[in-house]
């Protein structure tokens, strides 16, 4: 009798979950009426290297391979919605000041920047989704003036249409990230190397080195330094794939994508699709399991010290995450992570949410730890005056650094996408440099008006796109690639 009635328990469950799955896809459909048409950027997918090309590959069939790619997209894309005339304001229209040909400098591609005098180590540098090198452009200059050259690849599905990241996987990434290793060993074999990863490029940094671990044809690092890393996503990213199950019939296209913007950003999409979400999601849990083998065996301690900088407010990656998941599991090897903290001063606290308010004690309470802490914020009596301050790994001393900035008052906290760009940037500074335009200066807008007007959300636009403490950052780094 128990068998049937175990069955009969078994076939109803299944029948449930099939039948909330089918509510839930229903729902997923019935959303996508909200969402704009689709446009030529979002339907062409063009055709990236795979695994195997990318391993076989050195950095001038990558290149060349690139030229192709934007042949391509000049050809099939750019000139059709050129001639249209429907897309005055897009990367898309070759007659629109957002337009990459149109700009100073295409940053859409790989580059390599040669050191200035003498050589004395190679950094390779590793963009985030949905991004292109552009993201890295100002370190990368600054590295290259102090003795370091510079790789940046472009990853794969990137820096040409939001279409490409439907078909891009991240063992793609990861190829590409080798392939700029052996290059950079190529160009400078015997200095230090380093790797420096913003945002899911983090991950990749993180994988790469794990893999370099147990495989002594890659290349290791001296030291890693992660930019907003990309260690732990919400958990919809694990489930994302399912969202986009409608998109194989062609009336539900659209199911393929998290949302549909204007791509008015020379150098980043607007535009998500649902299948770079997954990717993530793997790519998170791939690093993950990498840490896993790696401590079991006890060839996490050779990992190389890691320098990390986070904010606190991040609604991109878990910055619980990089503590818990990352920090808290290296190995005491010297090194660092540097958090931004919200604006504190008296003017902004009192519109804090209590959970973010808190979140900092929270999440580093007072302890002794095996790598070091700082937290750039506001000082305590000082108004807005920001310092820094560190504990040193094994200790609970803090020590204290005016850093001779205030932090600004139309600014409560950073942001995921702010901490890599200074606010001279000419595309998201706050305050940018003259005499180098890319069409527009999001860092700059300021929209006032009704909800429910603007295609793109207030949220998105009021979101901190440059870094104030920029400077402190970069002599951060300075002091770790010496």
């Amino acid at each position: 009798m128990r068998l049937p009635r175990m069955r009969n328990v078994m076939a109803w469950t299944l029948v449930v979950v099939l039948l909330i799955v089918v509510a839930l896809l229903g729902v997923r459909i019935a959303g996508l009426s909200s969402l704009p048409e689709l446009q030529p950027w979002h339907r062409l997918v063009p055709q990236e290297l795979d695994v195997d090309q990318l391993d076989a590959a050195d950095w001038q069939a990558y290149l060349a391979a690139e030229a192709a790619l934007f042949e391509r997209l000049e050809r099939e894309l750019v000139e059709p919605v050129t001639q249209a005339g429907t897309a005055r304001y897009s990367r898309y229209a070759s007659d629109s000041p957002v337009y990459p040909g149109n700009l100073p400098h295409d940053w859409n591609r790989s580059f390599i920047l040669p050191p200035q005098g003498e050589v004395r180590g190679v950094v390779v540098l590793l963009h985030g989704l949905t991004d292109s090198p552009y993201s890295l452009r100002h370190i990368a200059q600054h590295l290259s003036a102090q003795g370091l050259l510079a790789v940046v690849p472009r990853m794969p599905g990137h820096g040409s249409v939001p279409a490409a990241l439907t078909d891009a996987r991240w063992e793609q990434w990861l190829a590409a990230t080798r392939l700029a290793v052996r290059e950079a060993r190529r160009q400078v074999p015997d200095a230090p190397l380093y790797l420096l990863g913003y945002s899911n490029g983090g991950a990749l940094a993180l994988r790469y080195s794990l893999a370099a671990l147990e495989d002594e044809r890659l290349a290791m690092p001296r030291q890693l330094v992660l930019i907003s890393p990309m260690i732990g996503v919400t958990s919809y990213a694990r489930y994302a794939g399912l969202a986009a199950l409608p998109a194989v019939l062609p009336a539900f296209a659209k199911s393929a994508w998290m949302n549909v913007l204007p791509e008015f950003n020379p150098f980043k999409y607007n535009s998500f699709p649902v299948q770079a979400a997954r990717q993530t999601y793997e790519l998170t849990s791939e690093v993950q399991r990498a840490f896993d083998a790696a401590e079991t065996s006890g060839r996490l301690q050779r990992l190389p010290p890691v320098l990390a900088f986070q904010s606190l407010a991040d609604s991109t990656v878990s910055t619980p995450a990089v503590v818990r998941q990352l920090f808290e599991r290296l190995p005491d090897n010297g090194s660092e992570l540097v958090v931004f903290d919200i604006n504190r001063s008296r003017a902004a606290s009192s519109l804090l949410r209590a959970d973010m308010s808190d979140l900092l004690e929270a999440l580093l309470p007072s302890a002794r730890r095996n790598y070091d802490l700082t937290v750039v914020g506001v000082a305590a009596d000082q108004g807005r005056e920001v310092e820094a301050r560190r504990v040193a790994s094994g200790s609970q001393q803090v020590e204290h650094q005016a850093l001779g900035v205030e932090y600004p008052s139309q600014l409560f906290s950073l942001s995921h996408v702010a901490l890599p760009f200074p606010p001279g940037d000419p595309l998201y500074g706050s305050d940018p440099v003259a005499g180098e335009s890319y069409g527009v200066s999001l860092g700059t807008l300021a929209p006032r008006g009704e909800h429910g007007v603007l295609v793109v959300g207030l949220d998105s636009l009021q979101r901190a796109t440059s870094n104030p403490f920029y400077d402190y950052l970069q002599q951060r780094i300075d002091q770790r690639l010496r």
